[in-house]
């Protein structure tokens, strides 16, 4: 248990962070597994403009460290390589 005033308030501030970072990874996560999915159907033309809000969801949980800026740039290219593929 904290002791300390700074000590509490902390605790009360790593809260509020993981609530904000649980939120914009669960909607990082939910456009990427859409992607995917329409990788794995072959739906070139709907996950190419999925893409973008995958890209978009993935920008900003690295803004605001959520996941690290390599994690987002392997993820974004790992997205852009699965879609390409699709013949």
């Amino acid at each position: 248990m904290p002791i300390t005033k700074s000590a509490k308030r902390n605790i009360r501030a790593g809260e509020k962070k993981k609530v904000y970072n649980d939120r914009r990874k669960k909607a990082m996560k939910e456009v990427v597994k859409e992607v995917k999915t329409l990788a794995l159907a072959k739906d070139k033309k709907t996950a190419q403009a999925t893409l973008a809000a995958a890209y978009k969801a993935i920008d900003k949980a690295a803004k605001g460290n959520t996941i690290k800026k390599n994690t987002a740039a392997r993820k974004k290219s790992r997205l852009a390589k699965m879609i390409k593929k699709i013949a």
